[in-house]
């Protein structure tokens, strides 16, 4: 599904190279008055809540405060901002694949701030006669983005742009800061397993797939594209995979972890030069193979770790080095023989301790705990164990 935008991106998106829209040649003057909408007090009932659009040049450079944290002084509630997604706000405002439509929070401090509400309007050549500030309660990183933008890339154009904003007239640093925890505190991020379903179908645009391949988290749009796959074509994950607003019913592997696990085999230099239907192949036929070896666990799977986070991780860190030892040995990489071959004897020797200290090897090692030895493995230390283990086990290629 995605080999064009893999391989062909570059020949296929638009080009969103910035330029002055027509039109614009005067230098830009920042209004004196901004037309707002009134609102309800908020935190207690002298501090007024007004809304509208602001021109960014209105606001930038020298009309905003953002009050950082110090640690000396114990003033201040923000943050530092992180440069890495100030640029990549830059950028992405730059080549026009965001915009900002949310409200930034602001507030104008003091118990006058209200002279500077006129009817319905903001008097911002009183907040400059009087050199007072817009407080940055929530927004920094967009405000930073547009400063950015401005100073580097384009003064008139970038002074124009509108932001939307919500501000407090006459609340203080303490009920700043209240709102500040509020909003930061009590929006609930995106589900991951959701998150990626929502980037797989956004990165059908060519424009946000480059993005993307830019930053270098293009491999999560492929990884959800093959998890899905496997969720309707494998037989071996067929109904195992729990996607975004599933149900848990009979599956048994949260599809962010699946997804998650296959980072390193996406980010191979042999598999990136791979088709999505060669990858897919490989998979299927490597989860198939395991099967062939320890059908019991996959009859079962509840009952074993192998389809569940901690078998899935170590079986997928594992999956390149036994490609090459398959490529090694001439086997064809998609039959599942392939890998029943390679796998089986170190799969069938792999042991460790269940929860009552005694032995478990094989197909035991592997079920669910108390009876199995793998679960005692399932921290990041204890996985990277858990694969040197198996990778000792695993034949070694010979050179010719």
């Amino acid at each position: 599904m995605f080999g064009l935008f893999r391989h062909g991106w570059r020949h296929h998106r638009r080009l969103a190279l910035f330029t002055r829209p027509a039109g614009i040649t005067e230098r830009f003057s920042a209004p004196q008055r901004i037309p707002i909408v009134s609102g309800p007090s908020l935190v207690r009932a002298d501090v007024k809540l007004i809304s509208g659009f602001m021109p960014a040049g209105a606001l930038i450079p020298d009309r905003f405060h953002i009050p950082h944290l110090d640690p000396r002084t114990g003033r201040g509630y923000q943050r530092l901002p992180q440069g890495t997604r100030i640029n990549e706000l830059a950028v992405d405002l730059k080549k026009k694949r965001v915009d900002l439509p949310t409200s930034v929070l602001l507030n104008l401090r003091g118990r006058d701030a209200m002279r500077y509400v006129k009817e319905q309007f903001l008097d911002l050549e009183a907040i400059s006669s009087d050199n007072a500030k817009f407080y940055v309660v929530d927004g920094q990183h967009r405000i930073l983005a547009l400063e950015k933008l401005i100073d580097e890339v384009d003064v008139e154009i970038w002074s124009r742009y509108q932001i939307p904003f919500t501000c407090m007239i006459g609340a203080n640093e303490d009920e700043e800061m209240e709102q500040f925890y509020l909003v930061n505190s009590k929006a609930k991020s995106v589900r991951t397993d959701l998150a990626y379903e929502l980037l797989y179908q956004r990165a059908q645009d060519p424009e946000v797939l480059a993005s993307l391949v830019e930053r270098g988290q293009d491999w999560q749009v492929y990884a959800q594209g093959i998890v899905k796959r496997l969720s309707e074509e494998s037989p071996v994950w067929r109904g195992r995979i729990r996607f975004a607003s599933m149900e848990k019913g009979d599956t048994v592997m949260p599809s962010a972890s699946m997804v998650t696990s296959l980072k390193a085999v996406l980010s191979s230099s042999y598999f990136k030069a791979l088709t999505d239907d060669q990858q897919l192949k490989i998979i299927d036929a490597y989860w198939r193979g395991i099967r062939g070896i320890f059908p019991e666990a996959f009859d079962e799977p509840s009952e074993f770790s192998l389809q569940k986070g901690i078998g899935v991780i170590v079986m997928h860190t594992l999956l390149m080095q036994v490609v090459e030892i398959s490529r090694s040995q001439g086997l064809p990489l998609t039959e599942a023989e392939t890998y029943t071959k390679v796998l089986r004897d170190a799969l069938e020797k792999l042991q460790g301790e269940d929860s009552d200290g005694g032995t478990v090897v094989g197909i035991d090692f592997w079920r669910s705990a108390p009876r199995g030895a793998a679960g005692s493995y399932s921290s990041s230390a204890g996985r990277r164990v858990l694969i040197a283990k198996v990778q000792i086990l695993l034949p070694k290629i010979s050179i010719q």
